[in-house]
């Protein structure tokens, strides 16, 4: 369901209508205040499995009061995973503003997944148009991104993503692309030194490892179409770096993947859009391929 407030139950009904209920050999289920879904749409509420919102739904205005359904749903998600009756989650946007005064101690969907999955480390990777990519630092101010690049975190990293890229993706000899810090891969430590210092080493400990590693890469000229065609996934060392290609080639398809789960889970990938919620213009593309490449990855898991 996701902030009931937002689109995330609008574009959750309508993925379920234009998938006809089913991804592939999986039926859907939703999981939600069923009042909800039917105001948005739903005809076939024998498919919800109810939480239910104590504050229902005002289109465009969060109310705390339905904090703790939100998070509710993704416990009994993630239990369901974990405990085989399904077989990979899809959530909707969350408002973290709401959850936060609500008292939700993590910063989004992606560290308490972790946490309640017990994975050691979890990490965002975004897909869509034929790209991958994963930003090694997230939502910190880009003022603290080169304190928080280190050779540790890019192998670790690396790693989950090329074990993602075989057991999800089935992809058999995945190769990765590392895109440099600095303008120019820092220019042989002209133009920065995080690339000598942090990023080369980490990608010789990852070919070391056996991985098939590129880099660093001028951020510049690694994602044009010929570019595109040498790797399987991008890891980029910070947000904005990883997603305005990802958004400026897919927006409106795009899917959020949390990788280093146990569990499959896909998002779509954008944001509660409350001035849109209720209005109809919610468009469910991002969630249609969400759900349909975690049918897929949960195939590829067997």
């Amino acid at each position: 369901m996701g902030e009931p407030a937002g689109i995330g139950p609008d574009v959750a009904v309508a993925a379920f209508a234009a998938l006809k209920g089913r991804a592939g050999a999986h039926p859907l289920r939703l999981l939600g205040d069923a009042q909800i879904f039917r105001a948005c749409g739903l005809s076939d509420s024998a498919s919800v499995i109810p939480v239910s919102a104590p504050a229902g739904r005002k289109a465009g205005v969060p109310d705390p009061a339905n904090a703790e359904a939100v998070i509710a749903c993704i416990d009994e998600a993630v239990r369901m995973a974990m405990d085989g009756e399904a077989a990979a989650i899809v959530t909707a946007p969350i408002n973290k503003a709401v959850l936060t005064r609500a008292g939700f101690e993590y910063a989004g969907h992606t560290e308490y997944l972790a946490h309640l999955t017990g994975a050691r480390r979890a990490v965002m990777m975004l897909a869509g148009a034929g790209l991958r990519v994963v930003p090694l630092t997230i939502h910190i101010p880009l003022a603290e991104v080169p304190s928080h690049i280190s050779k540790d975190a890019i192998v670790e990293t690396g790693e989950i993503i090329m074990a993602a890229l075989k057991r999800d993706f089935g992809i058999a000899k995945p190769r990765l692309a590392v895109a440099g810090l600095n303008p120019h891969a820092g220019e042989s430590g002209t133009m920065g030194r995080e690339e000598t210092a942090f990023i080369v080493p980490a990608i010789e400990a990852l070919r070391a490892k056996g991985h098939d590693v590129t880099g660093p890469l001028s951020a510049d000229t690694m994602f044009h179409e010929a570019a595109r065609a040498r790797y399987d996934a991008a890891l980029c060392m910070y947000h904005d770096q990883a997603l305005i290609p990802l958004k400026t080639l897919a927006f409106w398809e795009g899917v959020n993947v949390t990788l280093g789960l146990p569990i499959v889970r896909t998002s779509p990938d954008h944001g509660t859009a409350l001035d849109i919620a209720g209005t109809g213009k919610a468009d469910a593309k991002s969630m249609i391929a969400a759900i349909e490449l975690a049918a897929k990855m949960a195939d590829a898991r067997g």
